[in-house]
């Protein structure tokens, strides 16, 4: 049963890997003038490789800039490779954020741009102005990600304390020709969200939360106007979404049906409080069964989106995934037939380098023997330590991917004795 929860989360990433769907978005493609290319993400360099792959003949120039550790299979013969920090900024993140107006700004007036955004491009590229610096950004970026705000709100702040976000980036282009293909790892899969907004100015004037402090609050009135534009970006900039979380769901549940297994894809995005989503998909796991006979068919429940926990003041290891993977196994303990995969489908999740978790009606025991306590670990955001104790973290390393988190829960599992034909290929799986 685990290693069917795996398989279908790999055919998950292989769905929305960045070079296949740069390849597919641009298969079409019948322009002949050269290209400039600029990739910006946890999934850049893979999205890059994509473009070479498909225009390559096209592409005279090009700025890859992605997370440290990430770089990698890439031609770096027209291409230079940067790495900055995530999900905090670091100098490395200015460093980019100077090398890449200085790329654009050396540019022939006439060129082309290509331009491949996925997740993460907020914290890797940065131009700060003049009232904010390194340790500000840091100071910043540190409290946004504990705060349980949304990624839109997080993103209205980082714009506002930014020279290039929320659009800022649009009068660099000057008016160049400027495809822009995105990577969405934003619930509503809003363009000017991802990335905060390199190249789309948002849709309307967002307002920062009234929960933000008032260090905080002084730092944004001290910045420039948000830029809002109800037109979207201008018309030298065409704008494509070209993987999202769906993509990725989709495919796992296809999966699940060539294995004639029944497969749920619940349209609710997973956001917000952990403790919402969990109750979301116990109830689910839990749920009336197709045959009304009271014993449940073996089924794949889907779900997407990305949760905003509140973190203590020292949270310990692990990321959104891990939290509600460990709150999911407290519900799950001692039952049989049951388990649940939360993953992010970058590979990462918060600050730690394990993608996620994958519990069952176990996990509790076997955590508990490894000498760790669940409330505990709760409690101090220290779930990664539980988990490894009990043997359940998913550690995948750079994926080439990213649309936000996946969960699979499997259940009615509990033997393939019971008179359930099995698919060829799914006896193993379970």
């Amino acid at each position: 049963m685990r290693r069917l929860a795996l398989d279908l989360y790999r055919h998950a990433l292989g769905a929305v890997q960045g070079d296949r769907v740069v390849c597919q978005a641009l298969r079409s493609d019948q322009a002949t003038a050269p290209l400039a290319l600029i990739s910006i993400g946890k999934a850049a360099c893979a999205m890059a490789a994509g473009a070479l792959r498909q225009v390559g003949d096209r592409i005279e120039s090009g700025l890859v800039i992605t997370r440290h550790g990430y770089t990698g299979g890439i031609d770096g013969d027209r291409l230079r490779v940067l790495s900055a920090g995530h999900p905090v900024p670091d100098a490395d993140s200015l460093v980019a954020g100077q090398e890449l107006l200085r790329f654009i700004g050396g540019l022939a007036p006439d060129r082309h741009l290509l331009v491949l955004l996925s997740g993460g491009t907020s914290s890797l590229v940065e131009v700060l102005p003049p009232h904010v610096d390194l340790a500000t950004l840091a100071r910043v970026n540190q409290w946004l990600l504990a705060s349980g705000l949304d990624i839109h709100q997080v993103n209205c702040v980082r714009s506002a304390l930014s020279e290039i976000k929320g659009g800022g980036l649009i009068p660099r282009i000057a008016g160049r020709p400027t495809r822009v293909l995105l990577m969405s790892d934003v619930p509503g899969d809003e363009p000017a969200s991802i990335g905060s907004g390199l190249l789309v100015p948002a849709g309307e004037a967002r307002q920062p939360s009234s929960q933000i402090p008032a260090w905080l609050a002084d730092l944004i009135r001290r910045g420039s106007p948000h830029l809002a534009s109800e037109d979207g970006p201008p018309r030298n900039i065409a704008v494509r979404i070209v993987a999202r979380n769906r993509d990725a769901l989709e495919a796992a549940s296809a999966r699940a049906r060539q294995l004639e297994i029944r497969a749920v894809l619940h349209d609710r995005v997973l956001t917000g409080d952990p403790e919402a989503a969990c109750e979301t998909i116990v109830s689910a796991l839990d749920g009336p069964t197709a045959s009304g006979s009271g014993e449940a068919p073996p089924t794949v429940h889907l779900w997407g989106g990305e949760l905003t926990p509140s973190l203590p003041q020292a949270p310990g290891r692990g990321g959104r995934c891990q939290h509600l993977a460990l709150m999911l196994a407290a519900r799950l303990a001692g039952r049989s037939g049951m388990a649940v995969l939360c993953a992010g489908t970058d590979g990462s999740d918060g600050p730690g380098e394990d993608a996620g978790a994958l519990v069952d009606g176990q996990t509790l025991v076997r955590g508990r023997d490894g000498g760790e306590d669940p409330q505990r670990c709760l409690r101090e955001a220290n779930s990664g330590c539980f988990l490894e104790a009990a043997g359940d973290l998913v550690s995948t390393g750079p994926t080439n991917t990213n649309v936000m988190d996946v969960v699979i829960g499997l259940t009615g599992f509990t033997s393939p004795a019971r008179g359930i034909r099995l698919a060829p290929g799914l006896e193993e799986l379970i």
